[in-house]
């Protein structure tokens, strides 16, 4: 038997069910509709491990008014519902709404894709991209009917790969549609060095990008603490700061995700963080910059005929990317990139999009 949620599944007549304990003061009417603040609904597509993780994160820090979730196992959906409504007393005031039809997204802000197949230990993303595609094919087109003007965020791997097939299948126009891209990687980046440094990671700069995967490429070129350049400094006090240590270092962030998979089975926390600070920046406009998936033609040598999603540093805003950096690198770092990008494009033309 189906358990109740509210006192009206019960049968208790929600209307007028407050007018007992409060004395109205002014007519709703009088307050001009052009005061109102409006509502901010975000949707989370897939109530997994990481779907729930970015809910979680994005309920804690009061990013949204309503957040509706959206997955295939109706109990499952139905019991993590239950478990964030359970804790009311001790949040910020938001509806939460769940079903396993898209229509429950509609009129959404912002809406995460979260859905895919659980990633296998030892498995690439880009091995995940058969798998995922077939499955955004019934979810896109579902969520830009429901929404058509919300910002597409991608996080199912393989994510530059999948935020493509999202931006052709949604026909939104590509600063809509971002993928989580490097945001996390960039963030396990400035942890190692924050970590050798003795520093705070917030005061590393450094970005990973390309790739969200096997290909991403270290900008060691830029990257700085306080205004000075690390890498010199690094080189100058540690003689072993040689390409293969740089090497080794790149390949650590690259695996730290297989780590975590391999011990917990999953990612969940650091992705979900991750994405609430993109929600942030993309719903209050702080025109932050993150490194995300965007459509990088014509950058650092990239073809402009290959219309492939990478992460590069992005500025974000209520209208999704604002603007893409033009970063300056090193010739092995463009070059590094641009593989990146024919790795992802190749995939991306085996696909009938």
């Amino acid at each position: 038997m189906k358990k109740a949620t509210s006192l009206s599944e019960l049968g208790f007549d929600a209307d007028g069910a407050a007018s007992g304990f409060f004395r109205p003061v002014a007519e709703s009417s009088s307050t001009p509709t052009s005061h109102r603040r409006r509502l901010t609904k975000i949707s989370v597509i897939g109530a997994g491990n990481v779907g729930m993780a970015i809910a979680q994160t994005i309920l804690t820090r009061d990013l949204a008014d309503e957040i509706a979730l959206v997955d295939a196992l109706p109990d499952k959906l139905r019991g993590e519902m239950l478990d964030l409504q359970h804790a009311a007393a001790f949040l910020p005031r938001v509806r939460l709404v769940s079903d396993t039809d898209m229509g429950v997204t509609a009129g959404s802000d912002l809406v995460i894709v979260t859905a895919g197949a659980r990633q296998i230990p030892g498995e690439t993303r880009l091995n995940l991209l058969q798998r995922n595609v077939a499955l955004f094919r019934k979810i896109v087109p579902a969520v830009a009917e429901a929404s058509p003007e919300a910002l597409l965020l991608i996080v199912s791997n393989p994510v530059d790969v999948l935020t493509y097939v999202a931006w052709k299948l949604s026909g939104f126009p590509a600063s809509r549609v971002i993928g989580s891209g490097t945001n996390l990687d960039s963030s396990r980046f400035r942890f190692l060095l924050a970590e050798h440094l003795q520093v705070n990671a917030q005061d590393v700069q450094a970005y990973m990008v390309g790739e969200h995967g096997d290909s991403s490429v270290a900008i060691w070129s830029s990257m700085s603490v306080a205004g000075m350049p690390v890498l010199k400094s690094l080189r100058e006090s540690h003689q072993s700061f040689d390409e293969e240590a740089l090497e080794g270092i790149r390949r650590a962030v690259v695996d730290s995700a297989y780590e975590v998979i391999s011990l917990k089975g999953y990612t969940s926390w650091a992705i979900g963080y991750s994405v609430a600070g993109l929600a942030a920046s993309l719903l209050r406009d702080q025109h932050r910059i993150h490194p995300v998936s965007v459509l990088a033609s014509g950058f650092h040598g990239i073809p402009d005929e290959h219309q492939v999603f990478l992460s590069l540093p992005a500025r974000l805003g209520c209208a999704g990317v604002v603007g893409v950096a033009e970063m300056e690198l090193t010739e092995e770092e463009a070059r590094r990139l641009r593989r990146s990008a024919k790795t992802l494009w190749e995939n991306c033309q085996l696909l009938d999009l």
